[in-house]
């Protein structure tokens, strides 16, 4: 019997830890979420050097949460959510800001946002589905998908810094298709990934079953 209360107490001891929402990296995480507002009314009012200094921090902020989840033992389910939630969240206002034409010299092309916020929609119904029909809770992102959130952001400093000074012509195009073939690629790796992710659950399940 004090052996059960024991086992009880460090499990629920464990999952407090790993809980834990009031963490330093996590309030460092919702700051990042606070400043989307002001990279918005930066665009709109044409600051576009306050534009990419929001950038630049958003970006700071999110190694630092990161490094400091790992280096002191920091590590939450919370953050494990909040992080790519905040990611998304700038890099999609972002997109979405410097599409509309508000005077600025330079524009991101209307088809590339609508291509990069279905590939993220599509991503999110996979996740949903994968959670919901094969009870699938770890979906780690690919090399293709982090590469394509890292050509996203730097197509975003792009755009922001070819509207404060002049860069060569060629520089914007080529985010604009580099960011395109990203999106397509690391789409159709999702529905293969996926795939593989449904075929190693069901095996398990299946001899999880044999073995029973």
């Amino acid at each position: 019997m004090i052996e059960e209360v024991k086992t009880k107490g460090k499990i629920r001891t464990e999952v407090e830890r790993r809980l834990r929402p009031l963490t330093l990296p996590n309030f460092i995480t919702l700051m990042r979420m606070a400043i989307v507002p002001f990279f918005v009314i930066a665009v709109a009012e044409g600051d576009f050097r306050l534009a990419l200094w929001t950038l630049i921090v958003a970006g700071l902020t999110d190694a630092l949460d990161g490094w400091m989840a790992r280096r002191f033992d920091m590590e939450s389910v919370v953050g494990a959510y909040l992080d790519p939630i905040a990611d998304k969240l700038l890099l999609v206002t972002a997109y979405v800001t410097l599409t509309i034409p508000m005077g600025q010299a330079v524009v991101i092309p209307v088809w590339l946002t609508i291509l990069a916020l279905f590939r993220d929609f599509f991503i999110m119904v996979v996740v949903l589905v994968l959670y919901l029909v094969e009870d699938i809770r770890s979906f780690p992102p690919s090399v293709l998908g982090k590469a394509t959130t890292l050509m996203h952001i730097v197509t975003i400093g792009v755009v922001l810094l070819a509207n404060l000074t002049m860069v060569p012509l060629w520089l914007p195009p080529l985010c604009f298709y580099t960011s395109f073939a990203l999106v397509i690629l690391s789409g159709f790796n999702y529905i293969y990934r996926s795939s593989r992710f449904i075929e190693a659950a069901r095996q398990e399940k299946s001899e999880q079953s044999a073995d029973s």
